[in-house]
């Protein structure tokens, strides 16, 4: 099967000015998603989608290919991953003829990951036909049944979300709630007709892959990166040596 890995970096970040290029354990932030998708057997090709000079030279020296440069409009702070893999999905349709059977999203602000868990993942695509996609979750660190909406502080607070069968779930036992998932940056897998037809990133029918809370590493402010720094040295993540 073809299996492209696409990392989504672009050059703007307000949280943490340029994080994509800044050095994790001396190494640019980035590149640890392209060193996971290098070692994970099932991926055939690396693209980085970028707006970034800068980011498109740092990707191609660490061995990833940068056939486009992303347009301004699908790089800002509100753009969406569906236009930006729409765009990448469609210019590799239109101009190099190349379509994919699955994609690989790897956000470089999510390096902590095992790339055995990333064929894994792969391989439960290979062999679920029916599904759309793949995601990433956690255990929630929470348990939605204990939220509520608050509109304000003069009015009543609601909850959250219901559970059929029980009346108050907000005051029961955590125990005696439903473990809730939570999904995170660590990796998305889909079919590229999820994104080309369905104009979804997910579809219908999404797989669960679960990992450890250890994984649940997201990138946007120093707090975070210095955390994910310390999350490497502790579950054994990509290495550069």
């Amino acid at each position: 099967m073809e299996i492209v890995a696409i990392i989504p970096a672009r050059g703007g970040s307000k949280g943490l000015p340029n994080k994509n290029l800044l050095p994790l354990a001396g190494i640019p932030l980035m590149a640890y998603s392209i060193k996971a998708a290098q070692l994970t057997p099932s991926i055939t090709r690396i693209i980085v989608s970028t707006d970034s000079g800068d980011i498109a030279h740092v990707a191609k020296e660490f061995g990833a290919e940068v056939p486009f440069i992303r347009p301004a409009e699908f790089a800002q702070d509100l753009s969406t991953d569906l236009e930006v893999f729409t765009h990448a999905l469609k210019w590799l349709a239109e101009n190099e003829n190349y379509h994919p059977d699955l994609v690989v999203q790897l956000r470089p602000t999510s390096p902590v990951r095992k790339t055995e868990q990333i064929e894994a993942a792969i391989e439960r695509m290979k062999n679920n036909g029916t599904a759309d996609s793949l995601r990433i979750v956690t255990p929630a660190p929470a348990n939605p049944y204990k939220m509520w909406s608050i509109t304000d502080e003069n009015s009543p607070m609601q909850p959250l979300i219901n559970l059929p069968g029980i009346a108050e779930p907000y005051n029961m036992p955590r125990q005696s709630l439903p473990q809730a998932y939570w999904q995170i940056g660590y990796l998305d897998v889909f079919r590229p007709h999820v994104v080309l037809e369905q104009h979804s990133m997910s579809g219908n029918t999404i797989l669960p892959f679960i990992v450890s809370n250890d994984f649940a590493i997201d990138i946007d402010d120093l707090e975070s990166f210095n955390r994910a720094e310390k999350a490497i040295e502790k579950v054994g993540g990509v290495r550069f040596n």
